[in-house]
């Protein structure tokens, strides 16, 4: 480095300037450090002072806010946001008494390192976080079974070459892109941009800018109706364009202002109670999409038929144009003259990558941390199990079960009705239902109808988790990393296709008390639900999907009430079981389930519960509990191998029992719930004459000498 001496040599030596300037720089910051000591005895102390001049600029400016260093040997300027400075010249000058000593006659200069791929290889190492990329070959993250994922700190993509991002893999780029050649994003890939508000970075597209998201081809309940939620993630795509073909045109959006729920329908012929049915009364929520795809907004679209043959169905999508990115403020609307209703409004995830929900769900939910945050605290995926029923509730010839939904709230996500558990996790391309809390305030409001703003924000976005999407068809489900805590997820099935799932998770924040939507999330009920089982509060009417409870109070005395409904009138068996546990407390103590109508205390944790039921809502046939004492509230069910059901000729049935006990009394109970004999035992083997019976399954329940019961399932064939 040279230096020009300023310094009068009559009045004394200069000062000895030790070592500088000298610069390290990153992606988003700088540091420019420069030593001296003093040069003779007397004289004032040192003070520095930084300058800088941008490219193209021909004279010198003090850098805005400096500090004059007084009496130091180490004077350091650290810069942030380098990468809108790059090209700047940054110099000191050194003063001792009033006059100027030393000052940098060639500045130093930021510059970010920089690596460019030829088509072959890059020119300057592997990129890195801190490196400009620039693509000028054509360039794919996963050839040949190789994962080169990369992040950069900006990106350029050469005309006339292409970056595609497949399948889980991921680009990040933590400022600014220029595309004047092409990206594709693949499904299951990620195009991440990180910086929030000012310090976000920009994406300029000047060629061509592709997300590609498909769903598994899948056999549809009901083909034509059946629907997926959808986000943009690019800016001004067009509906017609971007889902050219599917059937029966059907392209909807929800238009939130106009969605009331005030009346319900109970009887399937137009006529309506004072209530709520969580449909809309006058069937203008759905409107028809015409145009452009707004940002952030969520879209139903029917699938397309296609390959490998007919019945099989698709969905996808080719999101043409510049990728979002930085904060995202979508509005959401409510209608204050129902405060019973819930507010709903379809949006979705507006960036080519996964976002976190917690993330999301933090940042928008109307908590004591959060309160000018507009929603309640959960997310609604579309997963369709339930067929479009004619005979259902609702404004269309064909309705839908409103219970098909997954959720997932601030603690853990539970199943909707194709089965498939969430993670929490929101795909690019992925439209959700949230809901306006009506205590939440308003930015503005028009007569009832009251406006705020959820808000997205590059700080959710992930560089992986893309590969989850929710639709109507069988999803694959992902690993989930939720918020740790003891947590529980029980699943409700029939043999006639009833699906569903409950969760509860003991957490740090929750309370024993109704919380709100981010602890407690009520289960999405049509008045058409075939079979659901639900959590319970006391003192509260709702039944919950997801529950989250002090984690204090788990205990080996903890009990759990849980509901049960249904509206079948068919032959059915009812399958209660566990679907997956988490936390030291549930993985190592055994699980039961206390059914209080069959007088039946059953093992979970070594298999599932099987039972029958009648038509009707059961809100104290169930109970989770954890210790031996429960089971001098009722019986317990052994193993029911140990008792054999033989059908022999004429109608007669012969009971076997391989234990030392021996058989009290066994109840014949059919699908319906019906008990069609009771009958008193003897012994550990007896024939009875059940000719009556017809050529189906039931339940036999049979009472042991000490009380204990066992039930099994048996089926009659002659």
């Amino acid at each position: 480095m040279d230096w020009i001496r300023l310094y009068d040599f009559s009045t004394g030596t200069p000062p000895t300037v030790n070592s500088g300037p000298t610069i390290t720089s990153s992606c988003n910051s700088a540091t420019i450090s420069v030593t001296a000591t003093e040069g003779f005895a007397g004289g004032n102390a040192l003070t520095y002072q930084w300058y800088f001049s941008a490219p193209g600029d021909s004279g010198w400016t003090i850098v805005p806010d400096d500090v004059i260093y007084d009496d130091v040997t180490l004077a350091t300027l650290s810069i942030l946001n380098t990468s809108s400075l790059e090209g700047y010249q940054y110099y000191c000058q050194i003063r001792e008494d009033d006059i100027i000593c030393y000052s940098a006659s060639d500045a130093v200069q930021l510059t970010i390192p920089q690596t460019t791929w030829d088509g072959s290889a890059w020119n300057n190492g592997v990129p890195l976080i801190g490196i400009t990329v620039v693509i000028n070959g054509n360039y794919n993250t996963n050839v040949g079974g190789v994962q080169d994922s990369f992040s950069a700190c900006n990106l350029t993509v050469n005309a006339g070459f292409t970056l595609t991002v497949s399948d889980d893999n991921y680009v990040e780029v933590q400022n600014n892109v220029i595309v004047d050649g092409s990206v594709l994003v693949s499904t299951r890939g990620a195009f991440v941009q990180r910086g929030d508000g000012v310090a976000a970075g920009t994406y300029t597209n000047n060629g061509v800018s592709t997300v590609f998201k498909t769903t598994a081809v899948f056999n549809s309940i009901i083909s034509i109706y059946n629907y997926t939620y959808w986000s943009s993630p690019v800016t001004n795509a067009n509906v017609i364009t971007t889902f050219p073909n599917p059937i029966g045109n059907r392209r909807y959006y929800f238009q939130a202002e106009n969605y009331l729920d005030a009346t319900a329908e109970t009887g399937n012929n137009n006529a309506t109670v004072s209530g709520q049915d969580d449909i809309d009364d006058n069937g203008d929520d759905w409107q028809f999409a015409t145009t452009t795809m707004d940002v952030g907004r969520g879209y139903a679209v029917t699938a397309v038929s296609g390959p490998p043959m007919p019945g099989l169905y698709s969905d996808s999508a080719d999101f043409i144009g510049e990728f979002n990115t930085g904060d995202i403020l979508i509005s959401v609307y409510k209608n204050d003259s129902e405060v019973n209703d819930n507010n709903w409004n379809l949006i979705g995830n507006p960036y080519p990558s996964a976002i976190d929900a917690q993330l999301f769900l933090t940042e928008n939910t109307l908590i004591a941390a959060n309160p000018t945050a507009p929603i309640n605290g959960a997310i609604f995926l579309w997963s369709q199990g339930t067929a479009t029923n004619a005979g259902a509730n609702g404004n269309e010839n064909l309705n839908f079960s409103q219970d098909d939904y997954a959720i997932i709230n601030g603690i853990m996500g539970t199943g909707g009705g194709n089965g498939a558990p969430p993670n929490q996790y929101i795909p690019s391309g992925q439209g959700f239902f949230v809901s306006y809390d009506h205590t939440a305030g308003q930015i503005d409001a028009s007569g009832s109808i009251k406006r705020n703003e959820v808000k997205f924000t590059n700080s959710m976005r992930l560089t992986g988790n893309n590969t989850q999407f929710f639709r109507s068809a069988n999803n694959t489900q992902s690993k989930n990393s939720e918020m740790s805590a003891n947590k529980i997820w029980l699943n409700l099935i029939s043999d006639n296709g009833v699906f569903c799932q409950i969760g509860l998770g003991y957490i740090q924040g929750a309370t024993n008390s109704y919380d709100n939507w981010y602890f407690d999330t009520p289960r999405n009920l049509s008045t058409t639900t075939n079979s659901v089982i639900y959590s319970l509060i006391e003192g509260d009417d709702n039944k919950f999907a997801i529950q989250g409870k002090d984690p204090n109070s788990l205990t080996l005395d903890e009990i759990i009430p849980l509901g049960f409904d249904t509206s079948i009138d068919v032959a059915t068996l009812y399958t209660l079981s566990i679907a997956k546990l988490e936390g030291d407390f549930f993985t190592n103590n055994p699980i039961y389930v206390k059914d209080n109508l069959m007088n039946i205390v059953y093992d979970l944790s070594t298999s599932d519960y099987t039972f029958t039921s009648e038509v009707g809502e059961f809100k104290e046939r169930f109970e989770i509990v954890f210790t031996q004492v429960a089971l001098s509230l009722g019986d317990y069910e052994t193993n029911s191998s140990s008792l054999r059901i033989i059908e022999l000729n004429n109608g007669q049935v012969q009971f076997i029992l391989s234990s030392p006990l021996e058989m009290k009394s066994i109840e014949i109970i059919d699908l319906l719930g019906r008990t069609l004999y009771k009958l008193t035992a003897n012994g550990n083997s007896i024939i009875y004459n059940l000719s009556n019976l017809s050529q189906a399954t039931y339940i036999a329940k049979v009472e042991l000498s000490n009380g204990f019961v066992i039930t099994k399932k048996a089926v009659k064939r002659k």
